[in-house]
């Protein structure tokens, strides 16, 4: 036997002109205004996405993640809430997940992790890049892990 199960948009808070590309596994989260969700992408509740952000295409963003305003968020970002703390992963156990808060006008490249963070503002991630400790000096970040490259022009 299948089991089939549709993509869907459930219990979800909207801003205004939210753009949305089916198909999409969106629920019990905020998405603020101006926004544009690309296809194939998963917001898990409990979950903030901010004013005038762009999510592309294949993103999985778990639950306790808050991204701030103008933000990009590029292809087939994965963000977790789960460090194996306990050997192996929490499954259910919600005690050992962690939140990621991402500021205001930061961009993170294709194919990046985000494990559970603080990025402060103005930060550009590089493509590839592994995000295991906060990033909080404005500037761009690149490799696994991630390290400072230069300032902001």
């Amino acid at each position: 036997m299948v089991k089939k199960i549709k993509s869907s948009i459930k219990n979800v808070k909207f801003g205004k002109n939210v753009t949305i590309v089916e198909p999409v596994n969106i629920y019990g989260c905020k998405i603020g205004s101006n926004c544009k969700i690309g296809p194939f992408v998963e917001i898990q509740k409990n979950s903030t996405i901010g004013n005038n952000t762009k999510i592309q295409s294949h993103t999985f963003i778990c639950e306790l993640v808050k991204i701030g305003n103008n933000c990009f968020v590029a292809h087939s970002v994965v963000f977790t809430n789960d460090k194996f703390k306990n050997n192996g992963p929490a499954k259910n156990n919600k005690k050992f997940w962690n939140k990621t808060t991402i500021g205001n006008n930061v961009s993170i490249g294709s194919n990046s992790t985000i494990l559970p963070v603080k990025i402060g503002d103005n930060i550009i991630i590089g493509a590839g890049t592994v995000v295991t400790k906060d990033l909080l000096k404005s500037g761009y970040y690149v490799g696994n892990p991630a390290k400072f490259l230069k300032k902001l022009n």
